[in-house]
């Protein structure tokens, strides 16, 4: 079986805080021109996406010197439901979803695909009060030799809309992806419709192949046996 675990890429679609906004328009027409075509402009990091290590480390690898096998995964869904906005999920709570889960983490699992639930808030304010890895998480994933997938802006926090909800101790910077880029291990943002998944499945996420890219919109599709 397949499913599209991606956003649709669209006008006015929700970006990460000072990202470009993004627009899809026509640009000939049937009536017009006999054809039809359309202009796209988006940030790379938009919608359902992967991050190169050049996304936060200067000297990192770009998106199209990847090797594009990298980007087809043995993904093992982990349920962190219910958690609270902007809630950081520790190396304790990862590691405890994981082994309560009906299969761990073992040697042919090379991406922890995150359900925290925020999927659902998608269009709103408050899907920037995604809940978040800790580094000491990131670290605990490190050790295993696997990525991240996150339904959500990213393994780190994002900057609010609400003032009130942005705690004091909330990591500065993005410790999180620093961890998993560092040892190039894959970061999958923005993933949705994860309910009703097996705990083990495919996760295809190729990028295009943009030259010298931090980072590129995916059509991310899982596969598995019915």
């Amino acid at each position: 079986m397949f499913r599209d675990l991606s956003r649709p890429i669209e006008t006015g679609m929700p970006t990460y805080p000072g990202d470009p906004d993004v627009t899809l328009a026509p640009d000939a027409t049937h009536e017009t021109d006999g054809f039809a075509t359309s202009e796209l402009r988006t940030g790379t990091h938009a919608g359902t996406h992967v991050d190169a290590p050049r996304h936060t480390l200067p000297d990192g690898a770009t998106v199209d010197a990847v090797d594009p096998g990298r980007f087809a995964f043995d993904a093992r869904l982990v349920d962190l439901r219910p958690l609270e906005p902007r809630e950081p999920i520790t190396a304790e709570a990862l590691s405890e979803a994981v082994e309560e889960g009906p299969s761990s983490v073992d040697s042919d699992a090379d991406l922890l695909v995150c359900r925290t639930g925020w999927a659902a808030r998608w269009g709103t304010e408050r899907y920037r009060d995604h809940p978040y890895l800790t580094e000491a998480a990131a670290a605990w994933c490190r050790t295993r030799g696997v990525g991240v997938g996150i339904d959500a802006f990213g393994p780190d926090p994002t900057p609010t809309a609400v003032d009130s909800l942005s705690a004091d101790d909330e990591p500065d910077g993005t410790p999180a992806h620093d961890v998993f880029l560092n040892n190039d291990l894959p970061i999958v943002e923005n993933l949705c419709d994860l309910d009703g998944l097996p705990a083990r499945f495919r996760l295809y996420a190729f990028p295009l192949r943009l030259r010298d890219g931090d980072g590129s919109p995916v059509r991310a599709v899982a596969e598995w046996e019915a």
